[in-house]
């Protein structure tokens, strides 16, 4: 913890269509952190483009605390995940991009979960980098040649400084495991899971692709392919070509 500066910047750069849980996962995660690092002051801040609220996917309503333009230097950048709607606009938004660089070059942890790591990847930030995304679309960030997409469905991967998340709500499994790699210990992460309780033990066991049975696979693999996957991955051949 010797090496922590006194104030630990955290910012999110949500967008329209973010997925929420993406969102206040990691910033209840993350906001109690503050009481393992005494005499340190942690800001979990929302960041967008304005200081207009945000409408996220499904409609819950975000406000930012920074802008982009007015943002710090951030000690630990974490790109949330969103639909199609969301994300395909944010790969090719130039105001976007541009935060997601300025910061990404100074700062100690540059993250995602989910469908955020195609923001990351869009931005060449996971160039050479190992990571994962959400399972229906792992097979379109491939398009991205310099990523080094890892197989199967992990809940999060951890590359020198850059951490990429699996879908959702692998957010929290996520932010836990950088609070150890930021604090440095595992104590401190443990006594924050015990903080928030949180001890899964769902009902179903079909929450892994690896696990779910075909019955339930298919549908929903079907319901996402016209609307979510094939447009991820055909803006990733856009956005790749470009680069």
């Amino acid at each position: 913890m010797k090496n922590l500066p006194k104030t630990i910047n955290i910012g999110i750069p949500i967008y329209p269509n973010c997925d929420p849980l993406d969102v206040v996962g990691a910033y209840e995660v993350f906001s109690s952190m503050a009481g393992q690092l005494p005499g340190h002051q942690v800001n979990v801040k929302l960041v967008a483009v304005s200081m207009d609220a945000v409408t996220g996917f499904n409609g819950l309503k975000l406000t930012p605390d920074w802008t982009f333009k007015d943002c710090p230097q951030l000690y630990l950048l974490f790109v949330p995940g969103g639909d199609a709607e969301g994300v395909v606009p944010m790969m090719t938004d130039k105001a976007y991009r541009k935060f997601l660089k300025r910061q990404a070059a100074k700062a100690k942890w540059v993250t995602s979960v989910c469908t955020g790591a195609f923001l990351l990847a869009s931005a060449g930030l996971l160039n050479g980098y190992e990571a994962t995304t959400y399972w229906s679309v792992i097979e379109c960030l491939k398009g991205f040649d310099k990523v080094r997409v890892v197989n199967g469905y992990p809940r999060y991967v951890v590359d020198r400084n850059r951490v990429t998340g699996g879908g959702i709500s692998s957010g929290l499994d996520e932010s836990l495991k950088l609070i150890e790699l930021i604090t440095g210990s595992r104590k401190a992460a443990e006594k924050v899971q015990l903080s928030i309780q949180y001890n899964p033990h769902p009902p179903y066991t079909s929450g892994d692709p690896g696990e779910a049975s075909f019955s339930v696979y298919e549908p929903v693999h079907d319901g996402m392919k016209k609307g979510f996957i094939d447009v991820i991955c055909q803006t990733v051949k856009t956005v790749s070509s470009e680069d």
